[in-house]
């Protein structure tokens, strides 16, 4: 393949099985003058699997920032930049954003090569509904905030697509099930393509149970899939309540009720009530 133009490609790697790479993105990988590699050692295994020899340098959340201004200065020089991530597509749950939008501002090409990303396979074999989806990444670590953001989810009318350390998991499932509803069908989609890979789609209670009988399923790599509320609150009454829960992690009871009375239809007295309700079931 003749040396590629000066531009930045995205470059999606293999989520766990190392045949799931495409011929172009080895072809990229091998033409290009530069790869930025999430974790240039673990990237290493697999370059040297393709044989792949090209130079490689680190791009991380801790030095994007510094380091896409660097790549720009490669770029307008004439050079062509591969950016990949420790698996799968970058920039999803991973680094990248900052230096493509930077590229964007300076007119730099970006050309995507498309491949193996965790959220699709993971849809793609759920039996859940796949025409409207919502990937939401990782929910936050902490019980609070995690307990919160399922909390302002409960009324999504679409499957729902997280990713989840395995250390969480329990805990995350449990306030699913908690928030959600236990009923809810949900899929757990764990070391998907590798060895050991497990897709299993049941209501959340059953699937709670599913694992905690076998501690295998809390190690790996983990999606979670969630369906979507079937019987959504009405726009009016779904707005009214996100006013409340925002509000609500800043201020006391009444006067959240108070300012979302003024900013909706809603009657001070019916908005305490919803408030001390929300609170219940936070």
């Amino acid at each position: 393949m003749d040396k590629p133009a000066a531009q930045l490609y995205i470059v999606a790697t293999p989520i766990g099985n190392l045949s799931d790479i495409s011929q172009r993105a080895i072809e990229i990988l091998t033409s290009v003058d530069l790869i930025a590699a999430e974790d240039t050692r673990h990237s290493g295994r697999l370059l040297q699997h393709i044989g792949v020899a090209t130079p490689t340098i680190s791009l991380h959340e801790h030095n994007e920032q510094q380091r896409s201004e660097a790549l720009l200065t490669r770029l307008q020089q004439g050079e062509s930049i591969a950016l990949i991530s420790d698996a799968g597509t970058p920039l999803i749950s991973d680094p990248g954003y900052r230096l493509v939008s930077l590229m964007k501002q300076h007119h730099i090409n970006v050309v995507p090569i498309p491949g193996s990303c965790a959220l699709i396979t993971a849809l793609s074999a759920s039996g859940l509904a796949s025409d409207k989806f919502s990937f939401e990444g990782f929910l936050p670590a902490k019980l609070v905030a995690r307990q919160q953001a399922i909390q302002a989810l409960q009324h999504e009318t679409r499957t729902m697509i997280f990713y989840e350390s395995p250390k969480r998991l329990m805990a995350c499932l449990q306030d699913m099930a908690a928030i959600l509803g236990e009923d809810r069908q949900a899929c757990l989609a764990r070391e998907l393509t590798k060895l050991h890979e497990t897709i299993e789609t049941k209501p959340l209670n059953e699937l709670i149970s599913w694992v905690e009988q076998d501690s295998n399923q809390q190690r790996g790599e983990c999606v979670v899939l969630v369906e979507g509320n079937a019987n959504p609150l009405p726009a009016h009454q779904l707005q009214t309540e996100q006013i409340l829960t925002l509000l609500l992690a800043e201020l006391p009871v009444k006067k959240a009720a108070a300012i979302t009375a003024k900013l909706t239809d809603i009657s001070k007295n019916d908005a305490y009530d919803l408030a001390l309700d929300l609170q219940k079931n936070s």
